[in-house]
């Protein structure tokens, strides 16, 4: 072979490669690119009329960075990472491509005032291929529209604070994510699982069709590693569990006091709870730079983040609150001991509440 040939050969190697790379199912940044992981924190609507915020803009924090910073974008943008993210839903539907699967759930389905206490208080998106995909966990009522309408983003999820955090995952963690989402009992309101999958993950087809399982667990503690190796821990409950999450497991598994921040409606919250060996405190409010705070009251997210001084840093993102009527609720939580993940979120907390 001469050295032109070679180096033709080669060049096209690599542009397939590279053209395989690019179009890879994937977690995506606001400038369409392929990250590991990223979360995000829209900020509430400023109540006062002087305030210019329109309950859209967010943070965001990537594998490639290391610390907050503000969009440029807002959310219901479809330069945001949330709709550069969904643009491959989008493009998956309009193929109709067979070797592409897809799920997506919210106990809060689109256009319906109506909130289904039947399924679980989960949020979220799988997208994938028999290469890897991503999943995306939320707190927006009401989110994503189904696949057919394209990207937009409701206005239930201007008000209040949301969180949500997407991971890239290789195809051999779909079988695991598939048995903890079937704990979770999702409320699916749109779905694709070609004949391709059902052989190898069983327990999509279930959640699609919505077929029930009486071999479910009561809970699940799974270890899921990203497309680039990070480790993440999934909390799984069902509506058997009849327990706060927080206090009677994940504080306790992960051995760390927990700092938790989720929708604090009035008497509809619990107390922090220090009667276990490792405490669970209620944050009350976020400080946000350039912005003074805000209560958990006008925050619709749902994390949790180690005390100050603990040794085991941990950050979770997920679907329930602290409230007695989710103890009757499934749900879960995506774990991680990610360093700039856990500065991130530790640094938003402006108190908290002891225990009385």
């Amino acid at each position: 072979m001469t050295a032109s040939l070679l180096r033709t050969t080669l060049a096209l190697l690599f542009l397939g490669l590279f053209g395989v790379l690019e179009t890879t199912i994937s977690c995506r940044n606001e400038e369409g690119d392929a990250v590991d992981w990223f979360t995000f924190y829209k900020l509430p609507k400023r109540q006062d009329k002087e305030s210019r915020k329109t309950g859209l803009e967010y943070l965001y924090l990537d594998s490639t960075t290391r610390s907050w910073r503000r969009s440029k974008q807002l959310m219901n943008a479809t330069k945001s990472v949330l709709g550069r993210t969904l643009e491959q839903l989008y493009e998956a539907y309009a193929s109709k491509n067979n070797n592409t699967a897809y799920l997506v759930y919210n106990d809060g389905v689109p256009k319906s005032v109506n909130y289904s206490r039947k399924y679980g208080h989960t949020k979220g998106l799988l997208l994938w291929d028999r290469v890897q995909g991503f999943w995306l966990i939320h707190s927006i009522p009401q989110f994503p529209p189904v696949p057919e309408e394209g990207y937009d983003y409701p206005p239930t999820g201007r008000r209040n604070g949301q969180t949500g955090i997407c991971v890239t995952f290789k195809y051999n963690q779909y079988d695991a994510i598939g048995s903890q989402l079937l704990i979770c009992n999702p409320n699916i309101y749109s779905c694709s699982i070609p004949a391709t999958f059902r052989q190898e993950l069983v327990h999509m087809p279930q959640l699609c069709t919505r077929a029930s399982s009486s071999e479910t667990p009561v809970r699940h503690l799974a270890t899921l590693q990203s497309a680039q190796g990070q480790y993440f821990l999934h909390f799984a409950k069902s509506d058997s569990f009849l327990d706060d999450i927080f206090a009677a497991w994940m504080a306790q598994r992960l051995k760390t006091h927990l700092l938790t921040e989720t929708w604090q409606r009035r008497r509809q919250e619990l107390p922090s709870n220090c009667s276990l060996p490792y405490h669970v405190y209620n944050v009350k409010a976020i400080k946000i730079s350039g912005q003074s705070y805000f209560s958990s009251y006008q925050d619709h997210a749902k994390w949790c983040v180690s005390q100050k001084g603990t040794k085991n840093h941990w950050t979770c993102i997920g679907d329930l609150n602290r409230s007695p009527h989710q103890a009757f609720r499934s749900g879960g939580f995506i774990c991680t001991q990610n360093q700039h993940i856990y500065q991130a979120f530790q640094r938003l907390v402006l108190y908290y509440e002891d225990c009385n």
